[in-house]
């Protein structure tokens, strides 16, 4: 079958209505704004455990990132920084939880690999990436990189949304749980 400039046509209007509708989907949904409470939320760790956010609001600040996948550079770099900045973060009685849509065995294999002190959990549904409405990146393509700061009232108190500062994100927590 030959390959005509029809063809050709037809899938790029197909391709730019599907991104189209896609972006159209995300920028609908609610998104968590500086103030608002915190969706609660239950999700399975890299060790397969339950971590229920309720049980930790309340008893320390919350810093609540969210990335796209494990053991990429971005989120390497990313996590390895939570790691080296782990005290600091215990020191501002703070606890650190990564969230991305990968499954527990990759998560666990990613925590072991680079040391990881801190929760990673797996939201495989993207569910509580919609709750807090995590915007896409690349024609919501690429699922987004936003930290949340979380105070003892479980209000959200700043967000930083960078997906390709990703060592940015930490500095920026550190800068504002300093603060508060």
């Amino acid at each position: 079958m030959k390959f005509t400039v029809y063809k050709f046509i037809t899938i790029v209007v197909l391709f730019v209505g599907l991104i189209f509708v896609i972006t159209q989907q995300m920028s609908n949904q609610k998104k968590i704004e500086v103030g608002d409470r915190i969706p609660l939320f239950s999700l399975k760790d890299q060790d397969g455990k339950e971590f229920s956010v309720k049980e930790h609001v309340g008893k320390k600040k919350l810093v609540i990132y969210f990335y796209p996948k494990d053991d990429t550079p971005g989120c390497t770099k990313e996590a390895c920084k939570f790691r080296d900045e782990f005290e600091v973060f215990q020191n501002l009685e703070t606890i650190i939880i990564g969230i991305s849509a990968d499954d527990v065995k990759s998560h666990k294999d990613f925590a072991e690999k680079y040391r990881l002190p801190f929760t990673l959990l797996s939201d495989s549904n993207n569910e509580v990436r919609r709750a807090f409405g995590v915007p896409g990146e690349l024609f919501g393509m690429v699922p987004g990189r936003v930290t949340y700061i979380v105070d003892l009232e479980g209000k959200v108190q700043y967000i930083f949304n960078s997906l390709f500062k990703a060592e940015k994100h930490i500095e920026e927590a550190k800068r504002i749980l300093s603060q508060s």
